[in-house]
């Protein structure tokens, strides 16, 4: 089932009582370790993003669109969380899938930016906290120009 909101407290009041309270906590735990300069908008589900005040390029693909960083969403079979940082720093990737099973007795399931949550009662917040803090914006905005120059050679 898709939502469609224009907050992130509209998107969470559409959701199932057991998704409302995932996403909530998800969205709490994020804002409260989201270094400063990331802001929250809705997107495809709760965004943050690098606004275009602080990198007016915005997203190569849509440059009218601000620069993606992490996004949840609650999506039919799991609760979804977007990090864009996972997909571009293999570093943070290895950190992740090392950390992963220290918090979690479930198996990691993941795409490239994606991570998926099924039970979605099974989120190790405490992980997805300390992820959040892991990149500031400027050091965001270097590695994501830095890997769409490699896309540009290629």
């Amino acid at each position: 089932m898709e939502y469609y909101a224009s907050s992130p407290e509209e998107y969470i009041r559409q959701l199932p009582e057991e998704r409302r309270i995932i996403i909530a906590k998800l969205r709490d735990v994020i804002r409260e370790n989201l270094p400063e300069g990331f802001a929250e908008t809705m997107g495809y589900g709760i965004e943050y993003i690098v606004p275009h005040e602080l990198y007016p390029p915005g997203y190569h693909v849509k440059p009218e669109q601000p620069l993606p960083f992490i996004s949840i969403a609650s999506q039919k079979n799991h609760i979804a969380l977007y990090h864009m940082g996972i997909y571009m720093q293999p570093e943070l990737l290895s950190w992740f899938r090392e950390e992963y099973p220290k918090h979690m007795k479930t198996k990691l399931d993941m795409g490239k930016s994606c991570i998926r949550f099924k039970p979605a009662g099974t989120i190790p917040y405490e992980l997805i906290g300390e992820l959040s803090r892991k990149l500031t914006v400027t050091e965001y905005i270097r590695l994501y120009e830095r890997e769409t120059a490699h896309m540009k050679k290629k």
